[in-house]
Parts: structure tokens; C-alpha cells; sequence
């Protein structure tokens, strides 16, 4: 069994309130946990305007899966239009 956690930081630099942010931050937690079927929830900088910190953990049986369907997910996320991608970390147990 192995297990892969992804962290992902975020700027929504369209976001003027909280309410913004929290709306983009939910569609993409939603669209990525339909697509993906993983675990999602944001972790960090909840009260920040602009930035998020998520983290999203996959379990699989083999880690080449569990790495090539943690990147693709990156992907997805470079190309969403409202949001910068600052960093990520992905990390397999």
C-alpha cells in the first residue's frame, strides 16, 4: 500500500473577501475530488484573502500510479485560469 500526500499553494489573486476566495477554493476542491477520487481539504492560511495551502492524499496499490496521477492532478491545476500556482510538494509513504 502506498500513500501520497500533495500539498498545494495557491494565490487567488482575483479574490477581494474571504467569500471570493472560499467559492473558488470550494469549485476546485470539488472538481478535483470528482476527477481524481481523493481525499481534499484546504489546511492552512484559512483567513488569508489571496492564499491557500491544500492537501490532497491518494492511497494505491502501486507508487508509480500513485506519482503519475499526483502530477496529472498538478497539471490540472496549473491550467485553471483564477488561480497561481506557487508551490507543491508531493511526498509517497
Amino acid at each position: 500500500m502506498v500513500v501520497g500526500i500533495l500539498t498545494l499553494h495557491l494565490s487567488v489573486f482575483d479574490a477581494m473577501t474571504l467569500k471570493d476566495k472560499r467559492r473558488v477554493i470550494k469549485s476546485l476542491k470539488d472538481r478535483i475530488s470528482n476527477r481524481y477520487n481523493v481525499s481534499i481539504a484546504e489546511v492552512d492560511h484559512n483567513d488569508s484573502i489571496r492564499s491557500c495551502l491544500i492537501a490532497v492524499a491518494m492511497v494505491a496499490n502501486e507508487g508509480r500510479f500513485v506519482d503519475s496521477a499526483l502530477n496529472g492532478l498538478v497539471d490540472f491545476v496549473r491550467k485553471i485560469r483564477n488561480l497561481t500556482l506557487v508551490d507543491y510538494t508531493i511526498e509517497t509513504v
